[in-house]
């Protein structure tokens, strides 16, 4: 097991985003969190690599807890994350960006690392000069997610990479992840509001709301549930956590 989440509980001052939340991701996966805005999916993600810090409950990482582990060196374990809304350094270059995803591996593979990037997305290569600020949107999550991926991680996390996006760049931006995934070998935790996409997309998914799990199974039962299709994919009523 790559990643195991266990009874999780974290807060924002008095408010509990997670209650006791359980997750699973296995090396070689790729694990979707799927639900309503406001069900603690961004904040689990956050809580993984310690901020917030947890509450209670435990987070192991390829076999060590890391817990309590200060966020530099979840890092520096094998593990990066790629924040909702892009988050890049608008007054930096392409190149320049993606030399701070190098930061936890101290850029020692810095050109074989850049030209995987480019590969990737040949978009960025072209651009390689050019102020990250004045990229287009969906250039930006491109750039924001190749940075994550020169740190080498084992394991990927990615916040709605397809928010905002036209569909044809969010068909773009899903086949990258399946490359990433299938051709690098890199293990993803997905974020995303595109249930249909994500679900496609996962070996297995997980439904949080209101900061519990309230279903789990492989990406194709959670895509035929009829209560996921009623609220994530035709509209309608999210899926509501049971009473303790």
């Amino acid at each position: 097991m790559l990643l195991a989440v266990a009874g999780l509980h974290a807060h924002y001052g008095r408010i509990e985003a997670l209650k006791g939340v359980d997750i699973e991701v296995r090396a070689g996966e790729v694990v979707t969190l799927i639900g309503a805005n406001g069900a603690g999916k961004t904040t689990l993600l956050m809580t993984i690599c310690g901020r917030p810090r947890a509450s209670a409950g435990r987070v192991v990482f390829d076999g060590r807890d890391i817990t309590a582990l200060p966020t530099y060196a979840i890092i520096r374990l094998g593990i990066a994350q790629v924040p909702e809304g892009r988050r890049i350094f608008p007054h930096l270059t392409v190149a320049e960006n993606l030399m701070m995803g190098t930061t936890p591996t101290d850029g020692r593979h810095f050109d074989e690392d850049l030209a995987r990037a480019f590969e990737l997305f040949p978009i960025l290569q072209e651009r390689a000069s050019q102020r990250g600020g004045t990229l287009s949107g969906g250039q930006q999550q491109m750039l924001a997610i190749a940075r994550g991926l020169m740190s080498r991680p084992k394991l990927l996390l990615l916040d709605e990479p397809s928010l905002g996006l036209a569909p044809m760049l969010v068909k773009q931006v899903f086949q990258a992840i399946k490359d990433i995934n299938q051709r690098q070998g890199v293990t993803v935790l997905l974020v995303e509001q595109n249930a249909h996409h994500a679900l496609k997309l996962a070996n297995r998914a997980y439904v949080l709301a209101n900061g519990q799990v309230v279903m789990r199974g492989t990406g194709a039962e959670l895509l035929a549930d009829a209560k996921v299709r009623a609220a994530y994919l035709e509209g309608g009523r999210p899926v509501e956590a049971r009473p303790a």
